[in-house]
């Protein structure tokens, strides 16, 4: 297949990644295609893992020959061939792992912007030295405070915090602050090597040398010789001594690592540094002013606020209030205004931060790429899609392609052209049902999406529920919420709803304060349920547990003498120990960071030969973790432990994921309902306050009406279910609505409304009434 240079279509033929059936489909460039089907239907493994892998693979080779052995990396996807593919730009929902120093201002360029006005344009004391930029950044040397090096807390730990257990030797782990694994080790035996007694008791050694240990600033440099293990010789080394305190100060301000961060943070006591009262500057830049305000009290504005305050005198400072209010204007648009510049990156929701990215390439001046997106519309209120339509409208006007992997029936019918993936999920899915313009989807029977897209009838009316009790909160005065007062039905299915920073998530926060008449409660987020390749779905849920039981009582098993253990992949003995049981090695590059590929040895298989003879029904143990939840529960349809997890599994649509899914490669939408699934399963006892924030992110129409029957039968059981949502279907479908605003930010913050969806709906002056009014039956 062969096109000239001026096909206007990007021409994809034999993708086969992940459920992909050998896919044909030609989409065109400078449109905004929307890639839609129910969840794992196949539409992220096209856009992403093919289209947007494929145009990654291509720019690495052209880079270096040398930098392709990075394209384990990205994955060259399995595709026969794709031709008129421009350059691509990925921006998806998966968490980068920002750090401590990491905010809104420097995810979106903006703090160098005013870091720039208060250099060229502030007003300066009476004989102050002029400062360059850099001396307004909290993150350069010239501006951090010297006191707290720019982080705004004083963060310092205790001997009580860093040893939990003196009875312990250093040998024995007492220094609980300390890294684990082989950095643990190199600094034992680095004290060892100094002379201090590592198998004494801590608290025997002698309070001197206690103090050294834990808070020294020395760093010396001696020669560490190991002690030989029996199957290889290890070679003495230079060791650097780092003490408990300085190892868990560095690691709580520059790891990117989620984990490491939240374990440093368990040995520190952390308070506003009275150096620069938490504005992290030197008191040269704090002195500096624009508007009769330092750039640290301009950071902590709401962006809309800030974009009132900047008007400038002279000629420069015009042009550079211009520039910063034109780089705010398309973070406010997309309904951010309320974020502010100092907001910490780690604090925002994915959809927030994709959002932020979004309208930083608005001024990024590309043209000629394809933008490939993940679900923009996640965490939006109905009135900030219109926007949402208006930017992606203003990236395709400036020459580039946009395709779109979109639920959102709004942004669907907002398309140019649509590409259906279905009909179904993982091995029913897989096949392109139509690719063309929205109106003509109509005439596809099979496609689960036309049904939705063009029948906007809203469904019958649901009665609405009477109240076993009330659930009071408040008054409430957190974030932007001052004196609020809220009150939820038991018994009920409540909907809390507003726009973006309202105060919504802060409110539900406050339910696990008051819990009277409640007996338990289950709070269902959307975090990871693991942060390695070990943990997965089966693991999880306890299904992992089961299936071992299953493989250890076979003849084979019991003949052989393999118990449950040797079916983990975790520990030694049934696992490959080649890659010890993760499935793929560590290839380290020089000069590059280090890849990924699939074992040697196992394949990917995680097991070694012998385990992987045992066989339950025809199949080993690799080849149950590879099937879906779905053929799993017919495979194990007579196990009743392992039916009743994965029947809590189907009942929450993630029929499609396989059993042996990594954590890491979970969306939030569907962490969330793995946690669901969980808690489903372990039976109810007494009466329980299900709290779930935006539990329909990433899930198809479709699959939006499976887990609300599922969530209202909980109610019918006696529960009661709060959700935050923007999906009105849902809240049309509730019996009680707290809508909260009328903004975000410092607009927002009041309830706005309180009721059943038909008198919210009916309310002067609340943001989301329009829009429940549309779909209210």
């Amino acid at each position: 297949m062969r096109h000239s240079p001026h096909d206007p279509y990007v021409r994809v033929r034999g993708a086969r990644e992940h459920n992909l059936r050998g896919v044909d489909v030609d989409v065109p460039r400078d449109v905004l295609a929307v890639f839609t089907g129910v969840s794992g239907s196949g539409k992220s493994s096209l856009a992403f893992g093919t289209i947007y892998a494929e145009a990654q693979r291509r720019y690495f080779e052209s880079v270096a020959p040398y930098a392709r052995r990075l394209i384990h990396q990205v994955g060259a996807p399995k595709v026969g061939e794709i031709t008129g593919l421009p350059p691509a730009v990925s921006l998806q929902q998966r968490r980068a792992a920002p750090t401590s120093r990491s905010s809104v201002g420097t995810v979106t360029n903006l703090s160098n912007s005013l870091r720039m006005l208060f250099s060229r344009a502030g007003e300066y004391p009476p004989g102050a030295r002029h400062l360059d930029s850099d001396a307004f950044s909290p993150n350069t040397t010239a501006g951090a405070c010297p006191r707290c090096h720019g982080l705004g807390q004083v963060h310092d730990t205790s001997e009580e915090l860093l040893v939990p257990d003196p009875s312990l030797s250093v040998r024995e782990g007492a220094i609980a602050a300390w890294p684990g694994a082989w950095q643990g080790k190199n600094l034992r035996d680095i004290l060892d090597a100094l002379g201090h007694d590592v198998d004494l008791p801590w608290r025997e050694l002698p309070a001197e040398q206690r103090r050294w240990i834990l808070f020294t600033d020395e760093q010396p440099v001696v020669t560490v010789h190991p002690v030989r293990d029996a199957d290889r010789i290890q070679r003495p080394y230079q060791g650097t001594y780092m003490s408990a305190r300085r190892y868990v100060l560095k690691t709580f301000a520059d790891t990117r690592s989620p984990t490491l961060r939240t374990k440093a943070e368990r040995f520190l006591t952390s308070a506003p540094c009275a150096g620069c009262g938490g504005s992290r500057l030197r008191p040269e830049a704090l002195a500096v002013t624009f508007g009769g305000r330092t750039i640290a009290e301009l950071a902590s504005l709401p962006l809309t606020g800030l974009a009132r305050l900047l008007d400038g005198d002279s000629e420069t400072a015009r042009v550079l209030t211009q520039d910063l209010k034109s780089r705010i204007a398309p973070v406010v648009e997309l309904g951010l205004g309320y974020l502010s510049l100092d907001r910490s990156a780690p604090t925002l929701s994915a959809g927030e931060l994709q959002r932020l990215r979004l309208a930083t390439q608005l001024r990024s001046g590309l043209f000629g790429v394809v933008y490939v997106l993940d679900e923009p519309s996640a965490g939006l209120h109905p009135a900030d899609t219109e926007a949402l339509l208006a930017v992606l409208a203003r990236l395709k006007a400036a020459g580039n392609s946009v395709f779109v992997v979109e639920h959102h029936l709004e942004v669907v019918r907002g398309a140019d052209w649509l590409v259906d993936v279905g009909p179904g999920a993982g091995e029913h899915g897989g096949r392109v049902l139509y690719s063309g313009p929205p109106a003509e989807l109509a005439s596809v029977p099979e496609s689960a999406t036309a049904a939705f897209l063009f029948d906007e009838a809203p469904g019958p009316p649901r009665a609405v529920r009477e109240p076993r009790g009330w659930l009071k909160v408040g008054p409430v005065t957190r974030h932007n919420l001052r004196e609020v007062t809220a009150a939820f039905p038991l018994g009920a299915f409540t909907a809390v709803t507003g726009v973006s920073g309202s105060g919504k998530s802060t409110l539900i926060g406050e339910l696990t304060q008051e819990l009277e008449g409640v007996d338990r409660l289950v709070r269902v987020d959307q975090k990871p349920i693991g942060r390695t390749p070990r943990s997965n779905l089966a693991t999880y849920t306890g299904l992992f547990d089961v299936v071992r039981k299953v493989f250890a009582a076979t003849d084979e098993a019991r003949g052989r003498g393999y118990g449950v253990g040797r079916f983990s992949f975790n520990v030694a003995g049934g696992r490959c120990e080649t890659c010890q049981g993760e499935g793929f090695v560590s290839v380290e590059l020089l000069f590059l960071p280090s890849t990924y590929a699939p074992c040697p040895d196992c394949g990917g298989a995680r097991y070694n030969p012998e385990t992987l003879q045992v066989a339950y029904r025809g199949r080993n143990i690799a080849e149950v973790l590879d099937l879906t939840v779905e053929a799993a529960a017919e495979f194990f349809a007579d196990v009743p432990a392992a039916a009743r997890s994965l029947g809590t599994l189907l009942d929450v649509g993630l029929g499609y994921l396989s059993l042996g899914r990594p954590a890491t490669e979970l969306s939030g939408g569907e962490a969330q309902r793995i946690k669901l699934a969980g808690e489903l399963q372990r039976g109810r006892r007494g009466h329980t306050l299900y709290l779930l924030d935006e539990p329909t992110t990433g899930l198809h129409p479709a699959d939006v009406e499976v887990l609300m029957d599922r969530l209202h039968g909980l109610v019918d059981a006696g529960h009661t279910v709060v959700v935050v949502e923007h999906d009105m279907s849902v809240v049309a479908g509730s019996d009680w609505v707290v809508d909260l605003g009328p903004g975000g930010g410092d607009q927002g913050g009041r309830v706005v409304a309180a009721g059943p969806p038909r008198r919210v709906a009916e309310t002067e002056g609340s943001a989301t009434a329009p829009y429940l009014a549309r779909v209210m039956p």
